[in-house]
């Protein structure tokens, strides 16, 4: 049995570490002053987050949480800006320019920001997500 909870340890640390928004997941799931570790209670949150039995509201709720760097709410052009450059990384080969950055997010504040403050607050992002049918699959991590 410790075997195989071995391999489970190191197939999920593995994604973790691949995932371009680990420290925003540790920010988010941890209890810790600091947030920057997580406790066994906090891993099992998160697990239960990440896990196929869990809802597509917890689940946009904790996405939303995730994609909100300055903690403050809502989604606004910096935090778009870095959920960019998280998905596309932020090489020279792979970074948008600024005009392409800004006519991206100028996209997505378009179709998202439903009151038109220039922020994406939590029940506009879960109004988008719920029109993804592959969102509450994909927020998931892979074992």
């Amino acid at each position: 049995m410790g075997g195989s909870g071995s391999r489970l340890s190191k197939e999920l640390l593995a994604e973790y570490q691949a995932n371009p928004f680990k420290e925003r997941i540790c920010r988010v799931f941890s209890t810790s002053p600091a947030k920057d570790s997580l406790s066994f209670e906090d891993f099992l949150d998160l697990l239960s987050v990440f896990s196929d039995t869990a809802t597509p509201d917890i689940k946009s709720h904790y996405a939303f949480r995730i994609f909100d760097f300055d903690d403050d709410g809502t989604l606004n052009r910096e935090d778009l800006s870095r959920l960019v450059n998280c998905l596309t990384g932020e090489g020279e080969d792979t970074r948008l320019s600024a005009s392409e950055m800004k006519q991206l997010i100028d996209n997505i504040l378009e179709e998202s920001d439903i009151d038109r403050d220039g922020t994406i607050n939590l029940s506009e992002f879960q109004h988008v997500i719920s029109r993804s049918p592959d969102f509450a699959s994909s927020f998931k991590i892979v074992l």
